[in-house]
């Protein structure tokens, strides 16, 4: 039976896939700026008919629930 030996010849070819083939460790992203109004993604639940209600007046859908919640908590609106 024949045992394989680690030649240069393999050393050299390993060196030269590894080279070729492995990425530097890049830098973990920075975090995202938190929105000047310090508010936070968060995931909720809603009725369909309260979601459309706040929809149907186009793009800013979430800020107006915002006011909404704010009022509803009785907190000073922005």
């Amino acid at each position: 039976m024949r045992t394989t030996r680690r030649g240069s010849a393999y050393d050299q070819a390993e060196a030269a896939f590894k080279s070729a083939t492995t990425k530097p460790v890049a830098a973990a992203p920075a975090k995202p700026a938190s929105p000047p109004e310090g508010k936070e993604l968060v995931s909720l639940r809603l009725d369909r008919a309260v979601l459309e209600h706040f929809q149907e007046d186009g793009p800013g859908w979430q800020d107006r629930i915002n006011a909404a919640l704010r009022t509803a908590a009785g907190l000073e609106s922005e």
